[in-house]
C-alpha cells in the first residue's frame, strides 16, 4: 500500500484551494454524436447499409455487428475510416416558428468503422450505436465534433437582461419529449442564417403572464361570496381580486383592473433555462440543456446570449 508524508498529503488540498472550479464538458458521446439535427438542404442518399453479415438470422444490428456498405476502393475508402449513419426521419411541421421552412428531421444512427474495402462495397463493423442499425440506412464521413465547455458560473440568473442577439423558438425535443430538464437535447429556430454558433450560450424564457403548463386566471376573479369564480366582467363581488377598483372610494380617475395594469408595460420575461448550442444547421440548431429554473417545453422563447 502507498503511504504519503504528511507534506505530501498538503500539497494537492493547497492546488485545489487555489486552483477552482475547472471547465466541463457540456455533453458526452451520446450527445455530441447521437443527437440529430434538423436541415434544409438536401442530404446525399448515394451511400447506404447494403447488407449484413447475419442478415439471414435477423434485420436488426447494434454494436459490434459487421455490415456491408456500397462504398469500396473506387469512392476513395480506406480501412480505418469512420462512418456516420443517419436515418432521414421526415419533415418536419411547426407552428412555434415564424420561419417558412426548417427542413427534416435527421436521426443519428450512431458511428461505423471500415475493416476491409473492395472495388464497390465495403465490411464495416457497428463502434457504436444511437439506435438499431437498418438496410437503407444512410452512411456519410463522420465529421469532427468538440463538445463546448462549460464553465460552472452558479444558479441560473432569473432576471437576465436581453441581449438584443437572435432570437426564436424551441420547436422540438428528442424523443418527443415534452416535460424538459438538465442535458436533454433540443432543437431550436435559430440557424447559421442567424449567425448561430457551435458553443452559444442561449436564454430560455416566456413573456410574463403566459406559460404552457398551467391555464392563467388573468381573466377570472375569485368572489368573496360562494358562488366560486366568476368572469373578469362580473362586478357584484365587492372584494373580487379582479372587479374594478380605484385608489379610495372618492378618488378621480378610471377604473383599473389587473389586465389594464398589464397593458403599455415594457417587455418582462421568465427564464425558465439555459442552453448551450451543439450544432448549427442553416435554419436550426441543435443544443443541451444546461440549467433550468422550472420545466423547459417546446414553444418556449430562446435568444442568444
Amino acid at each position: 500500500m502507498t503511504t504519503f508524508t504528511m507534506a505530501q498529503r498538503s500539497q494537492p488540498m493547497t492546488q485545489l484551494a487555489v486552483s477552482g472550479p475547472r471547465p466541463m464538458t457540456v455533453t458526452g458521446r451520446n450527445g455530441l454524436y447521437c443527437a440529430g439535427f434538423v436541415q434544409s438542404s438536401p442530404i446525399n442518399t448515394d451511400n447506404m447499409i447494403v447488407g449484413a453479415v447475419e442478415e439471414q438470422e435477423r434485420y436488426l444490428y447494434a454494436q459490434n455487428d459487421l455490415v456491408y456498405v456500397n462504398m469500396g476502393a473506387s469512392k476513395g475508402v480506406n480501412p480505418g475510416d469512420m462512418m456516420t449513419v443517419v436515418r432521414p426521419r421526415g419533415h418536419v411541421e411547426t407552428r412555434w416558428t415564424k420561419k417558412d421552412d426548417l427542413g427534416f428531421f435527421v436521426e443519428e444512427v450512431g458511428a461505423l468503422e471500415i475493416i476491409k474495402v473492395r472495388g464497390d462495397v465495403s465490411v464495416a463493423k457497428v463502434k457504436a450505436s444511437c439506435d438499431v442499425f437498418l438496410l437503407g440506412d444512410l452512411v456519410q464521413p463522420m465529421p469532427e465534433r468538440n463538445s463546448p465547455m462549460h464553465q460552472d458560473s452558479g444558479p441560473l440568473d432569473p432576471f437576465i437582461a436581453a441581449s438584443g442577439k437572435a432570437r426564436g423558438r424551441l420547436f422540438m425535443a428528442r424523443d418527443g419529449a415534452q416535460l424538459l430538464t438538465r442535458d436533454q437535447i433540443v432543437y431550436i429556430d435559430i440557424g447559421s442564417e442567424d449567425k448561430a454558433q457551435v458553443g452559444d450560450r442561449v436564454t430560455v424564457f416566456r413573456p410574463l403572464g403566459t406559460g404552457y403548463l398551467f391555464k392563467s386566471f388573468e381573466n377570472e376573479s375569485v368572489s368573496a361570496r360562494d358562488e366560486g369564480f366568476h368572469s373578469n366582467d362580473f362586478r357584484d363581488a365587492r372584494f373580487s381580486i379582479q372587479t374594478a377598483r380605484k385608489s379610495g372610494e372618492n378618488a378621480r380617475g378610471s377604473f383599473v383592473t389587473t389586465a389594464k395594469a398589464k397593458e403599455d408595460r415594457p417587455e418582462i420575461r421568465k427564464v425558465v433555462g439555459e442552453l448551450v448550442i451543439l450544432n448549427v444547421r442553416e435554419k436550426t440548431a441543435t443544443a443541451v440543456i444546461t440549467r433550468t429554473a422550472q420545466e423547459i417545453q417546446p414553444g418556449d422563447w430562446v435568444e442568444v446570449q
